[in-house]
């Protein structure tokens, strides 16, 4: 089986968000890759497979929403209220969605994850994003 895009070999990209560096005003936020991280994304990488590891449980006081993306919208993770599910909360979680041959995610320029704030303001969390790509 030959592979058309992307590369063989399978890479891990690591990247964090910690409001004690980041902050928690409404926009968008580069996730800082961590160290032994293989990114930026290249052009064509598939995303194949990842998770988020949340360390510290996110709070706001005005009902601030959370999206993940690397590619369009709320592609890692949709928009939702930090102080739910999956950021409320310590440990690991699956990103939405979980992903198939179908709903793999293919960059179209070389691109490094975001997180987007919106609503309101996060006053505390910290979370890595862990993708696996070709």
């Amino acid at each position: 089986m030959a592979i058309i895009e992307g590369t063989q070999a399978l890479k891990t990209y690591s990247g964090e968000y910690d409001f004690a560096v980041d902050g928690g005003a409404i926009g968008t936020i580069t996730l800082r890759a961590t160290p032994g991280s293989q990114g930026p994304l290249p052009i064509g990488a598939i995303v194949e497979g990842g998770f988020i590891e949340v360390d510290t449980g996110f709070t706001t006081g005005t009902a601030a929403t959370m999206a993940l993306q690397v590619e369009s919208a709320g592609d890692l993770q949709a928009a939702t209220v930090v102080s739910g599910a999956p950021y409320s909360t310590t440990g690991r979680k699956a990103i939405v969605p979980v992903f198939t041959a179908a709903t793999t995610i293919k960059t179209t320029a070389q691109r490094s994850p975001v997180a987007v704030i919106a609503t309101g303001t996060v006053t505390a969390g910290k979370l890595r994003v862990v993708l696996f790509y070709r």
